[in-house]
């Protein structure tokens, strides 16, 4: 398989996305919250074809528990793969490219929500160094359209897990020397 490509969103990948992972009111609510620096919605691409996506959440956390406990840390949310592509490394990527956006903007940690009758996401988030907080499950809810355009909060039990993002202290400038090379002064 080719690698995924993994993008910001932009307007133009609104229909090919909804068309594939459905809920064309969720992709525009993100877009237009990307507009308004509150997050990032991130796209993967398979050659030409739509293959994942996940938003990156900026804002507070609407779980009073996460508030409280992780305040102000970015979440990860809603990782969708198409059911034919996991397991090839579209998810990977897809978090990959919200950790490295994350530490260009200075942050050290990352959470995210995984409902607790998901243990193939789970085990794709430890896998990837995710760890749970604890602080026990919380409820959350999920957000499903409704045919008539409405939409319906349905609440998730769910386990937090978080990350902290590795921080690339540079090496220091000068004369390379072997490891256990002594110096004369």
């Amino acid at each position: 398989m080719t690698e995924p490509h993994v993008w910001r969103a932009r307007s133009a990948d609104l229909i090919p996305f909804a068309t594939a992972l459905g809920d064309a009111g969720f992709f525009r609510d993100r877009l237009t919250r990307q507009r308004n620096d509150q997050g990032v919605l991130f796209l993967a691409w398979v050659r030409a074809r739509p293959a994942g996506a996940v938003y990156l959440w900026l804002e507070e956390a609407e779980e009073p528990p996460i508030r409280r406990h992780l305040p102000g840390v970015a979440l990860l949310t809603h990782l969708q793969v198409l059911p034919e592509l996991r397991n090839r490394g579209v998810g990977a990527a897809l978090v990959g490219a919200v950790e490295a956006h994350l530490l260009e903007l200075g942050h050290e940690r990352v959470a995210l929500a995984v409902r607790t009758d998901n243990p193939a996401a789970a085990r794709l988030y430890r896998r990837l160094g995710y760890r749970d907080w604890g602080h026990g499950t919380v409820i959350c809810y999920a957000q499903l359209a409704l045919p008539n355009g409405g939409v319906l909060e349905v609440p998730e039990r769910c386990h937090v897990l978080v990350k902290d993002l590795a921080v690339v202290t540079p090496e220091p400038r000068g004369e390379p020397r072997a490891i256990g090379a002594s110096s004369r002064y």
